[in-house]
């Protein structure tokens, strides 16, 4: 079995997702993302996993056990896997390179993971609304919408948030902080969803188009809207006489058509 890595065979296929795997117990591991069985469950908070590995690095957090340390910045992890992972950081190593795009990665699990952009593959399904996903983690902080679970908490305003980044950003609204130029016109953003929008009013590059008329947009936040005129879809609806839009701007522009009504409702 051993001379198989070194060979590169592979005889062992996945039934679903067609992956192949030098052992037949990695297979029987790998079957588990798709049967979602979980057989290994912690004693102290009953979180289960796919893999006993998986369960031995989790206990680690109740026990607070941080073996492993970084010999450039001392900072300590639970198991080697994460210590390696944070190790590229300091390297900035990018050894694994997307053969269609030329993206580079530091780690070989990362441009597996994207490579399911080019090959649309969506193996992860929410259980409530059947949407897909590619990666198991934006599987879960989806499966927030529906639990409306907010973990993540603002220590100035304390307002909560589903996802640790959102967090980030909104602490910008109260320090002002925008550490995101323009490198065309030196305008300074908070986020950098917003300094890529703006870029693309330089360029005036239209990469998003309409599979329906064909038109073309720089943006795919502004094809998502467009396809609406094709669906016919309004998800947006005035509380005060329930007329539906299209657009988010074209009910708060609607709704001023209604002036004081909201405050005598």
């Amino acid at each position: 079995m051993h001379y198989r890595i070194h060979a590169g065979e592979k005889p062992f296929s996945c039934s679903v997702c067609n992956k192949k795997f030098s052992q037949k117990s990695q297979l029987n591991v790998h079957n588990r993302i798709h049967t979602n069985d979980r057989p290994y469950s912690c004693d102290v908070c009953h979180k289960n996993f796919s893999q006993k590995s998986h369960l031995d690095a989790h206990f680690q957090i109740h026990t607070n056990e941080k073996p492993h340390s970084c010999n450039v910045c001392h900072k300590k992890f639970s198991c080697r896997a994460n210590l390696n992972q944070h190790f590229q950081t300091h390297t900035n190593k990018k050894s694994f390179i997307c053969d269609l795009c030329g993206k580079g990665f530091s780690r070989k699990s990362l441009l597996n993971l994207h490579y399911r952009i080019h090959t649309n593959d969506k193996p992860f399904s929410c259980d409530v609304c059947q949407k897909k996903f590619s990666q198991k983690s934006h599987l879960n902080v989806h499966f927030r919408t529906h639990t409306n679970v907010k973990p993540y908490s603002c220590d100035v305003c304390h307002k909560d948030f589903s996802l640790r980044g959102n967090l980030n950003r909104h602490i910008r609204t109260h320090t002002g902080e925008k550490p995101y130029s323009c490198n065309v016109c030196h305008k300074y953003f908070s986020c950098r969803g917003d300094l890529k929008r703006h870029f693309q009013t330089h360029s005036n590059e239209k990469l998003f188009s309409c599979e329906v008329c064909g038109k073309k947009v720089s943006q795919r936040v502004n094809l998502k809207k467009h396809y609406r005129i094709h669906t016919n879809e309004k998800p947006y609806s005035c509380d005060i006489c329930n007329k539906d839009f299209v657009h988010k701007s074209s009910l708060n522009r609607h709704f001023q058509t209604h002036g004081n009504e909201k405050y005598s409702l």
